[in-house]
């Protein structure tokens, strides 16, 4: 009566576990709602082999309960061993394929279908090239000259959003064609934004591509999906999609601050120590701070301190060479490339200066524009 019992008890928690309401509770965890075509085709395939997955869970599960109870030995059931002689037994070994062929037809036509589409090659209105290093996004509007540098923002501004917002954002317009061209600069990354977009290797000197079409204005949050180092969490992605006449405006806008900061950087005006010390401070929070952190100490056997460090304290000439060029097999990335004259002189004049430092050093944009 006692061993009944427990059956029809873990029967009932089965039975609760896979009903629809349990089994949509959940649905929370699920792929965010798709807002682009080829998304929406992706979510549909993705569900038809997770419901098809399902099914043949609960089919196999209930066969082997019900096998376990009706022929378990505490009855006196013996083996049979003639089981394979038996019609069942000798039409299961066509049966079987059969049904397994069945369902691999039924996800087959979806799937090649999505799969056309993944890599088709559509005409597109914009061009992003999307450029992966450790551990931030350069998105490169290629019909406009428009540079846009993506660092995680910190806990203390970020809030409940930390790990998913941003200081910096990508911006699209709707029912609009964008291409995106996905390469990185120092190991493997993977731009991914599963409402918008799928996913594709961003690799060191090679370029993918993949495309969207977003039909609905939104936020879209996603982050890289290949695991790229210490820092891979720290690499969200947050698309902003807006109407076209919202979109022409912030481009005019982010152009117009383009041209001025490149003015700006060219020229060849000496700036004062205070002057770079608040623009270098601006730049180290922006793209240093996750290495070397706030009190410039980095992280032990991981990232060097730049607190009384041999490059802060050293020779200027070595300082620049290794901010613009980096260094190879190591996470410091070559900044000379992702920032202006100005930028580079103000935020090494600032490593010079901070954290106890107080070399009384100063960097001009004209410095680093001989060092290229």
């Amino acid at each position: 009566m006692l061993k009944k019992l427990n059956w029809l008890s873990g029967s009932a928690v089965f039975a609760g576990l896979m009903s629809t309401k349990t089994a949509l509770a959940e649905a929370r965890y699920n792929f965010p709602d798709p807002v682009s075509p080829l998304t929406r085709e992706v979510y549909d395939l993705h569900m038809l082999t997770t419901m098809i997955a399902t099914v043949i869970m609960v089919i196999v599960t209930a066969v082997i309960i019900y096998a376990v109870w009706k022929f378990r030995k505490s009855t006196g059931y013996k083996a049979d061993q003639n089981f394979h002689t038996s019609k069942f037994g000798k039409w299961s070994w066509i049966l079987v394929p059969v049904i397994v062929l069945g369902i691999d037809l039924t996800i087959a036509g979806p799937g090649i279908r999505t799969l056309k589409l993944i890599e088709a090659h559509i005409p597109a209105e914009i061009t992003v090239k999307v450029i992966g290093s450790q551990w931030r996004w350069t998105y490169e509007y290629m019909e406009d000259d428009i540079r846009i540098v993506s660092n995680l923002l910190p806990k203390e501004q970020a809030g409940d959003m930390y790990l998913r917002e941003v200081d910096d954002h990508l911006v699209l317009p709707v029912n609009t064609q964008v291409r995106f061209l996905l390469t990185a600069t120092d190991v493997l990354h993977n731009w991914w934004v599963p409402a918008i977009a799928v996913k594709k290797d961003s690799i060191p000197g090679y370029i993918n591509e993949t495309y969207t079409y977003v039909d609905t204005e939104g936020t879209y949050y996603g982050q890289c999906a290949e695991n790229c180092g210490t820092g891979h969490a720290s690499m969200p992605i947050k698309v902003e999609v807006v109407s076209k006449e919202k979109y022409a405006e912030w481009l005019s806008g982010r152009k117009e601050m383009a041209q001025a900061a490149a003015a700006e950087a060219a020229s060849n005006k000496v700036r004062s120590l205070e002057e770079l010390m608040t623009r270098g401070e601006a730049v180290y929070q922006k793209t240093c701070i996750t290495c070397h952190g706030v009190t410039g100490d980095g992280i032990p056997n991981v990232f060097p301190a730049l607190k009384a460090s041999p490059i802060a304290l050293g020779a200027i000439a070595d300082h620049m060479n290794i901010v613009i060029n980096g260094k190879p097999g190591t996470a410091m990335a070559a900044w000379g490339a992702q920032l202006n004259d100005l930028e580079l002189a103000a935020v090494i004049t600032y490593e010079r200066n901070a954290f106890g430092n107080d070399t009384g050093d100063t960097v001009q944009a004209t410095d680093v524009k001989k060092a290229r």
